[in-house]
């Protein structure tokens, strides 16, 4: 097992060109501590849009440098969101970051109809979790956006999790589809949710993974628990997704695994025109770094996959 997984998903980048990055609001410490590593690792180029003399502040305060890196001047937080987003739109930055501003005030710009991000897809919120007891990269999803999605939506959260994986560079996606136990019961929607998801896989609704459902927690993380219960599955105990029923399940486990399992979060938001990076106040630079390295890969995927479609 290697603690350092996200030090390899960072070596993975050496390479690659950096991404040009809108970073909305960056007017605190530990954000500006974040952006500035990970431009200088090489990863992202970063537009930070916000009130310059807040930036020149918190930069001071985190003890870093932004001469060089592009500011675009702003009054607030509402119009650093709606900047940043039209900056993606003009095509001057190919990612777009969350800064210290409220998550709810960020996502409005992304979602507006006029002038945002959406697509017809979903979108969703992952955690990439790095855990010392666990054997790879873990992708917790969804965490953050959707309250209690529908089987419908659930189809979209799954699919952006795995295009994640794949440009991750994981050949097959295994998804373990959560819910209190393993057996299909009407009286646990979740349960009904998870048989159908599987059958949707089977049919090519959701490509490019191998589902099971539902699993109970202790049956998907542990081989072991579902040979006990009489669970075959080639998910159990190797999954590299886990699908949650509703968002207080997802951030629930999310913050658990963090807070009592020692384990990092790295946050991304998932089906919009970008990949759009989400992280929190309390996360480490080492997270904030990982988040940019995690985008950074799905956007050169998704550049390539654009270059074979016309034929580059």
């Amino acid at each position: 097992m290697d603690p350092d997984k996200y030090e390899q998903l960072i070596e993975r980048c050496r390479g690659l060109d950096p991404v040009a990055t809108a970073v909305a609001h960056p007017c605190d410490a530990a954000t500006l501590a974040g952006v500035v590593e990970a431009s200088r690792q090489g990863l992202i180029s970063p537009i930070l849009v916000g009130p310059q003399a807040r930036i020149t502040e918190a930069a001071e305060s985190a003890g870093v440098t932004v001469g060089g890196i592009r500011i675009v001047d702003v009054p607030h937080s509402q119009a650093a969101a709606e900047r940043s987003v039209s900056l993606v739109l003009e095509g001057e930055a190919q990612l777009l970051m969350k800064g210290s501003l409220r998550t709810e005030e960020f996502l409005a710009a992304v979602v507006s109809r006029e002038g945002g991000l959406r697509t017809g897809r979903r979108i969703s919120h992952v955690y990439m979790m790095d855990l010392p007891t666990y054997h790879k990269v873990l992708i917790v999803t969804d965490a953050a956006i959707n309250i209690a999605p529908t089987l419908e939506q659930k189809v979209d959260i799954c699919q952006n999790a795995v295009d994640l994986a794949l440009a991750l560079g994981v050949e097959r996606p295994k998804v373990a589809i959560l819910a209190a136990v393993e057996t299909v019961s009407s009286k646990m929607p979740s349960t009904l949710d998870a048989a159908a998801l599987c059958k949707m896989a089977d049919r090519g609704q959701i490509r490019g993974a191998l589902l099971d459902g539902p699993l109970a927690f202790d049956n998907a993380i542990s081989r072991e628990a579902a040979e006990a219960k009489g669970i075959r599955s080639e998910v159990a105990g190797d999954p590299d997704i886990l699908l949650v029923p509703d968002l207080e399940t997802g951030n629930i486990l999310a913050k658990l695994l963090s807070y009592l399992s020692r384990a990092d979060g790295a946050g991304l938001v998932l089906g919009a025109r970008v990949p759009i990076i989400l992280t929190s106040r309390a996360d480490s630079v080492r997270s904030r770094i990982a988040s940019c390295a995690v985008a950074m890969r799905v956007a050169h995927a998704r550049r390539r996959r654009a270059e074979a479609e016309v034929g580059i």
